[in-house]
């Protein structure tokens, strides 16, 4: 069984985000149109909440989410903020709102930032 093909309305021939990249609690902007990559990757995200419950560390319970926007430079994005360490990862939250995780960081590659499809809105 082949992977389902990305969708379309949101990645554009090149591989690329065809509409911006808003936070799904503020609309405050993340990302803008074509700058980040569709990339898909299985990564477990702990449930959405704000920031300082993130940094705690809490329970390894969380969703298994596979589509992303893969951003190679972290001053690409418009509105993004980063949780403490938990580990060697960062997670990826609104800047203005704080809710998240909306995103992935690995600490051992400084160029990769993931922002899950599921975790925002495109407008």
């Amino acid at each position: 069984m082949e992977p389902a093909a990305p969708p379309s309305d949101l990645v554009s021939a090149e591989g690329r985000n065809r509409k911006a990249v808003l936070c799904q609690r503020c609309g405050s902007r993340v990302l803008q149109p074509g700058t980040a990559l569709f990339s898909r990757r299985q990564l477990c995200l702990p449930p959405m909440r704000k920031k300082p419950a993130l940094a705690d560390g809490g329970s390894p319970e969380g969703d298994l989410l596979q589509d992303h926007w893969l951003v190679e430079d972290m001053f690409t994005f418009e509105n993004v903020g980063f949780t403490k360490d938990v580990g060697n990862i960062k997670f990826l939250v609104c800047a203005d709102c704080e809710i998240g995780p909306i995103g992935w960081h690995c600490l051992d590659d400084k160029n990769s930032f993931y922002v899950a499809l599921e975790r925002v809105s495109h407008e």
